[in-house]
């Protein structure tokens, strides 16, 4: 009997232990008793009855992604194209998600490829091609509002791939292989006209430093030669100035005179003007020796 007894506490404590339930993060328990839905167990600790409750489902929380293979989808100008999409969705109610449809997933799928269908059928190929956000936010309202019995929230939904058929993808890429090669045309002529420009506008600029430059140099060559003229006339004036200041005599006048004669005929004149009276040449010719022979009345020997 006491074996009897420690066997039945043992058994007894096992089965207490095993219905023992830690819910985890973002986890949930389905509870049903004796077959019918009882509860949702969330984040903690929980006893379960034994023998009349059981865990009839463990959802997770968390978002979930499911990538869907390529479909094939009619569009409105008869052409068949491949299209895959990813679909992001949450559970939101755990009892609807257990209880609101079978195989939800599968039915996620079903209802993702005929929503897109309808889609794509309202479409040409251009459209199709150029209109992913459009689509993406058209699916993602359709099945948010029709998964909503099922507890599933749909986040987002994003078309992967769209392909074609080979002809169509094939004259697809010669057309972007012809944009390509336009662009790059035009980029090289952008190129080609800004490097001319740049060349254009330095020829320029030196062609307008040369002029500078020697504008420069002739406004120099004149100053010089303007002051040297000036410096010229400034001697002559300061020498006619001492010879004023010295009062000279008629003879000295006339030595100047002849002076200047003999430097304009040394000079470049072809032509020149000589005085027809020659004796007053002989007579300008004695009085400059007079004049430099008169000794200087201060050198005289005293008496």
């Amino acid at each position: 009997m006491p074996y009897i007894i420690i066997a039945l506490i043992i058994l007894i404590l096992v089965v207490l232990v095993l219905n023992i339930k830690v819910v985890q993060q973002s986890k949930a328990y389905v509870v049903e008793r004796l077959g019918a839905f009882h509860d949702v167990w969330s984040v903690g600790l929980h006893f379960k009855v034994p023998f009349l409750e059981r865990v009839a489902k463990v959802v997770s929380l968390k978002e979930q992604v499911v990538d869907f293979p390529p479909q094939p989808v009619i569009t409105k100008d008869n052409v068949t194209m491949q299209i895959d999409t990813v679909l992001y969705f949450q559970i939101t109610d755990p009892k609807l998600y257990t209880y609101g449809v079978e195989r939800p997933m599968a039915a996620i799928e079903n209802l993702s490829v005929t929503t897109m269908r309808n889609i794509i059928g309202d479409m040409d190929l251009e459209q199709t091609l150029t209109s992913r956000d459009t689509i993406n936010s058209q699916m993602r309202l359709l099945l948010d509002e029709a998964t909503d019995p099922w507890g599933i929230k749909v986040n987002r939904v994003e078309v992967k791939n769209i392909l074609p058929p080979p002809d169509i993808q094939s004259a697809m890429e010669k057309q972007m292989k012809a944009e390509r090669e336009k662009r790059e045309a035009v980029l090289r002529a952008e190129g080609q006209k800004q490097s001319q420009i740049l060349v254009a506008e330095g020829e320029k600029e030196a062609l307008i430093l040369r002029a500078d430059a020697a504008k420069e140099a002739a406004i120099r060559e004149a100053e010089g030669k303007a002051e040297a003229i000036l410096k010229v006339q400034q001697a002559t004036a300061q020498a006619l100035q001492l010879l004023n200041e010295a009062n000279p005599n008629e003879q000295v006048i006339k030595l100047k005179s002849l002076e200047a004669f003999q430097a304009a005929a040394d000079g470049r004149a072809t032509k020149i003007i000589i005085p027809s009276e020659l004796q007053g040449l002989a007579g300008l010719a004695a009085s400059a020796k007079t004049v430099f022979e008169t000794p200087d009345p201060a050198s005289k020997p005293e008496a």
